[in-house]
């Protein structure tokens, strides 16, 4: 059976503040993040039929599981893909960060500005109740498109790939931000690596 393990961060747990702190980073990665890990693979044990089945198809078919396991695949596998893609796709704060390239072109073609991308995204990150994440995704269509997902469903499970998500559960922000969630979302803006998001961009469209 394929054992699931926590990818490794490419920057240091400091590297993100002041936007996110290194104590949140090191409870929310090593923490968080690793009991998503040990969970999914415990849920997994006894299941050989389900070996070296990749995360990604476990979640497009997380109905077909076993009824047994799916809330735990469901919730702890799209828990770790989730965080998979967030540790990625964030760098050092800079206050002119922009995409460039195709990404901000379709960008622009889909919601009309750049100005515009950022009010939809940001209503999705600040109007999803409870927990859950906010998410860039390619649709079936190859367009992007704004959407969000609660607790830890991922956008694959709809049939979309996601290319840019935020964590609004509080444990991702509440240590600096508290019960300030839209303060949270504004700087998220400063620490997205648009290099990292604009590959993904191009590999949904290949896919």
């Amino acid at each position: 059976m394929s054992t699931f393990t926590l990818p490794a961060l490419n920057y240091g747990f400091d590297a993100l503040e002041p936007v996110i702190d290194q104590q949140t980073m090191e409870i929310h990665y090593g923490k968080h993040h690793q009991a998503y890990i040990n969970n999914l693979n415990a849920a997994l044990e006894g299941h050989e039929e389900l070996s070296g089945q990749t995360l990604q198809e476990l979640l497009t078919n997380v109905d077909a599981l076993p009824e047994s396991i799916r809330t735990a695949v469901r919730n702890n596998g799209g828990g770790h893909l989730n965080h998979s893609l967030f540790w990625e796709v964030l760098t050092a704060p800079s206050e002119n960060n922009l995409p460039t390239g195709k990404l901000a072109a379709a960008i622009d073609n889909r919601f009309g500005s750049f100005d515009k991308f950022k009010e939809e995204f940001t209503k999705a990150a600040t109007g999803r109740f409870g927990s859950g994440w906010a998410w860039l995704v390619v649709n079936n269509e190859k367009q992007v498109d704004v959407t969000s997902t609660p607790n830890q469903d991922n956008p694959i499970m709809e049939g979309e790939i996601a290319i840019l998500g935020l964590d609004v559960w509080e444990h991702a922000y509440y240590l600096t931000y508290q019960n300030r969630r839209p303060d949270y979302t504004s700087n998220f803006f400063k620490i997205i690596n648009w290099d990292a998001v604009s590959t993904k961009y191009e590999q949904a469209l290949n896919s």
